[in-house]
């Protein structure tokens, strides 16, 4: 069965080259750029995981997820981000609210082998 991923990025090239990459490996993307889409989208069906940016152009990504957390308590959810956080803050805060941190210089394939590892996939 496909896992469906659904993906808050404020940046279109990074939804893209996600959504291209993810898609090659069988996952299925919904690419959104706004919370307010996000919230749309999980309204409509459930992702096997969310993947969400940390800073985005009007929202907290970390209060994002943790909003779309009490809608999806048991939903996976990532931070993909380019904001650079030592490994003791990364822990102490973003670590509480979600399964996986990953700065966006991460390789393509350490990504899909975190989302393989979060979806069971």
């Amino acid at each position: 069965m496909t896992k469906t991923i659904l993906h808050l990025d404020d940046e279109e090239d990074i939804r893209t080259l996600i959504a291209e990459y993810l898609g090659r490996h069988g996952f299925r993307l919904v690419s959104v750029n706004t919370p307010t889409a996000a919230f749309k989208a999980v309204q409509l069906e459930k992702p096997d995981l969310i993947i969400s940016d940390l800073q985005l152009d009007d929202a907290d990504g970390l209060e994002t997820v943790k909003q779309l957390r009490k809608v999806l308590p048991d939903t996976p959810m990532m931070i993909l981000t380019g904001v650079l956080l030592d490994a003791k803050t990364a822990d102490e805060t973003v670590g509480k609210v979600v399964s996986a941190y990953l700065e966006k210089t991460t390789s393509l394939s350490n990504i899909l082998a975190e989302v393989r590892r979060l979806t069971g996939g």
